[in-house]
């Protein structure tokens, strides 16, 4: 999956909806981590699109979301990661942000 590394992080409670990219909700600062047992941390590049998103339960990383953009914009490519079980969901959309049959 891509790597995140150079994007800026920023912390979440939770997301709302079910669409791809993960629509991060209730922004926490660092410090506010420290006090939770879940949250989401997000990873923005530089056109401020939200590339990685990374699930944490009791300091662990659960579920682990990677996303790719085409020029327009829209979602390209998103990459699911469930840690524990290592399984890899790829999905691909197309230049108008719809999916792509596999």
């Amino acid at each position: 999956m891509p790597a995140h590394s150079d994007g800026e992080c920023r912390y979440f409670l939770t997301y709302s909806g079910v669409k791809l990219p993960l629509n991060l909700v209730t922004p926490l600062s660092e410090a506010d981590t420290r006090n939770r047992n879940t949250y989401m941390r997000g990873y923005y590049d530089a056109q401020d699109r939200l590339v990685a998103v990374e699930k944490v339960v009791y300091g662990e990383i659960e579920i682990e979301h990677r996303y790719a953009y085409h020029a327009n914009g829209q979602i390209s490519w998103a990459g699911v990661l469930l840690v524990a079980d290592e399984e890899l969901t790829v999905i691909r959309f197309d230049e108008h942000g719809m999916q792509v049959p596999a």
